[in-house]
């Protein structure tokens, strides 16, 4: 009789551990790993002013959530970040695309594009994508994005990688 009742406590206790585990994968910008991919050509990247701008066919979210942390990223990386009216020969092209889940989460992407103005040659591009509940704190979650994104810039071309 001991040992089926200590049985039954120690199966609860783990799937009420894997219900935790999930809920905080779902529904935080705490927890959880973002996906990270990059493409470059490996050559060194000039730094120099830079303009964030939305993609053709952005999402329609307050794009300031989208901005804010990519021109920090790009800031700390060494770009000098131009206002939103200045024209500058190099532009972070930046969209948040989102995608709900069967379960009710939702897969929140963000892409950012550096390239010339010019030409439009692209010298580097990133994605991140992290799942979070429907009700998520937007602004946070793409924050989050943009530090996985930017993390170890420019980060091994090509390769998916998991950041927490």
């Amino acid at each position: 009789m001991k040992k089926s009742w200590a049985t039954s406590v120690l199966i609860a206790a783990a799937l009420l551990g894997g219900c935790e585990s999930l809920r905080r994968d779902l529904g935080g910008t705490s927890a959880g790993s973002v996906q990270v991919m990059r493409t470059h050509l490996g050559q060194p990247i000039a730094r120099g002013e830079i303009r964030v701008e939305p993609a053709a066919g952005a999402m329609a979210v307050n794009f300031s959530q989208v901005t804010a942390p990519v021109e920090r990223e790009l800031a700390q990386l060494g770009w000098t970040v131009s206002p939103a009216k200045a024209t500058t020969e190099q532009v972070a092209v930046a969209r948040v695309a989102e995608t709900t889940r069967a379960n009710g989460s939702v897969a929140t992407e963000l892409a950012v594009r550096i390239q010339r103005r010019s030409d439009a040659t692209v010298a580097w591009e990133g994605r991140a994508v992290a799942e979070s509940r429907a009700d998520a704190d937007r602004a946070a979650l793409v924050d989050r994005l943009a530090s996985a994104l930017f993390r170890d810039f420019p980060g091994e071309s090509g390769r998916t990688i998991s950041v927490r």
